[in-house]
């Protein structure tokens, strides 16, 4: 049997860890772990650094998953590459499915005032938090969310601020928390439904996801 390719986008900041705890049998699936790229520049279309994702991508009709901000490139990817299925989890569609308060960071412009010096800085700080809650939180966003280099941190924000697609792919899987506080539910159409699944759910809901996946796709 021909295995299937599938290849794993994190979200935003996130490096491709996340995936640790997705199960898929190895005689059917073929797992590929893609990373962030750093943009060439903040003026950097997501349609040119979908093109240069693209290049990491060595199979032919693959599947691709993405997480949150990864799951609106791999629909952009998926505009220049023929692929077998869209997977998402923890994102959106369209531009429609955005949440009123990230409409109105778009419309403020309040998303320049995101303190990513801090957060390219992170293991200068993280000395200072108090107690076991925050620094286990710490922890799991260093070992997570490693990617914070200030120009991509800015370049990411604004592109998924102002990514603008009316038409839905065809072919797509929409895997979504219904606590999910970055993107609720109630703005989600189309969705296969992961209860009580946050917007870390592809941690936390890991073998429900990989349930779904094998589902679908076998």
């Amino acid at each position: 049997m021909k295995k299937i390719q599938i290849y794993f986008m994190p979200g935003l900041g996130a490096n491709s860890r996340i995936f640790e705890h997705i199960s898929l049998p190895k005689d059917r699936f073929e797992i590929h772990l893609l990373e962030w790229k750093i943009p060439v520049s903040e003026d950097e279309s997501i349609q040119d650094y979908a093109r240069r994702m693209a290049n990491e991508i060595k199979h032919q009709n693959p599947v691709l998953l993405g997480v949150s901000f990864g799951g609106v490139l791999v629909q952009e990817i998926a505009k220049i590459i023929t692929v077998k299925k869209i997977i998402l989890v923890s994102s959106i569609k369209s531009h429609h499915e955005f949440p009123n308060r990230l409409k109105l960071l778009q419309k403020t412009k309040a998303y320049k005032f995101f303190p990513t010096k801090i957060i390219e800085n992170f293991d200068k700080y993280k000395k200072y938090f108090l107690g076991d809650f925050l620094k286990k939180r710490a922890d799991l966003y260093t070992l997570y969310l490693s990617v914070n280099d200030a120009l991509y941190l800015k370049w990411a924000i604004y592109t998924l601020l102002h990514w603008q697609q009316d038409k839905i792919p065809e072919n797509i899987l929409h895997i979504h928390g219904n606590n999910d506080h970055v993107f609720p539910s109630k703005h989600i159409h189309n969705f296969t439904q992961i209860n009580n699944g946050s917007h870390v759910m592809i941690l936390l809901k890991a073998n429900e996801i990989s349930t779904i996946i094998c589902k679908n796709l076998t």
